[in-house]
């Protein structure tokens, strides 16, 4: 019995530190593969943000709902002719027949859609049908626009209509200048206190008070003219002298005042 407990090995400190690290190795081990399969499934699932569709739909996301233009409410706006609105607008499938589309000069194409009359293809082209989109997919085109369009194609393969013409311009009318007579001893403290700036010294071409010879041409325009103009500027001169709050009954007495000053009569 000695013997055999004289045969069995001791176990060293050593030992028993390498035995509790080779049995903790293991389970680590393949805690570190697991965590780094999760890693590269999550990456190979991230959206490719370096393409062109993935960027169009970054802007896609991040565009504002609504976007706001500014309109000039007096720009002249000068509608286009027929073969404009063709080039812009028809070409693309009326040049090639693409879509089905009449072609331009092609009177196969057109004979008959000719027979339906101008205003049933006006009405078509305005509304959409078949594989055209209302107003050939420009929606910024007036009806009179359009309606010159389908006269050009039409009669480019034998019809004889006739487009509507461009409306004549009407000559713009002065602005109503204010019921009552001007009163000019009250337009001089209007004109110390807005308009002297520049009349007084003549900056930006401004005509000085009482300079009958700078004064001679607007005098000859008549007062409701230069009203108008100082109502609404012109050349250097801003709307009402630069100061918006300024009334038209103050604004029509310091132009008064001026017109008077200048050898003028009311």
């Amino acid at each position: 019995m000695a013997d055999s407990h004289a045969k069995m090995t001791r176990t060293t400190p050593m030992e028993v530190v390498a035995s509790i690290v080779a049995g903790l190795l293991a389970p680590l081990l393949a805690i570190v593969l697991i965590v780094m399969l999760v890693l590269d499934i999550r990456g190979s699932q991230q959206p490719d943000t370096s393409g062109d569709a993935a960027q169009q739909a970054a802007i896609e996301r991040i565009k504002p709902f609504a976007t706001l233009a500014a309109v000039d409410p007096t720009a002249v706006v000068v509608e286009k002719s027929g073969q404009e609105v063709y080039d812009a607008a028809c070409v693309a499938c009326h040049g090639t027949g693409a879509l089905a589309a009449p072609r331009f000069e092609n009177k196969a194409d057109w004979g008959s859609r000719l027979g339906q009359g101008y205003d049933i293809l006006v009405k078509h082209a305005i509304e959409g049908i078949r594989n055209m989109p209302p107003r050939g997919g420009n929606a910024d085109l007036t009806d009179t626009e359009v309606a010159r369009a389908v006269a050009y194609m039409a009669n480019s393969a034998g019809a004889d209509f006739k487009a509507p013409e461009a409306a004549t311009p009407e000559a713009a009318a002065p602005a109503a200048v204010v019921a009552a007579k001007p009163d000019p001893a009250a337009g001089k403290k209007i004109y110390q206190n807005v308009c002297a700036m520049c009349h007084a010294a003549g900056v930006a071409g401004a005509p000085k008070p009482g300079d009958k010879a700078a004064w001679a041409d607007r005098i000859a325009q008549g007062y409701p003219t230069l009203y108008d103009h100082a109502l609404n500027g012109i050349r250097g001169m801003p709307a009402k002298g630069g100061n918006p709050s300024l009334s038209e009954t103050d604004l029509a007495n310091a132009v008064g005042y001026l017109y008077t000053e200048a050898g003028g009569k009311l």
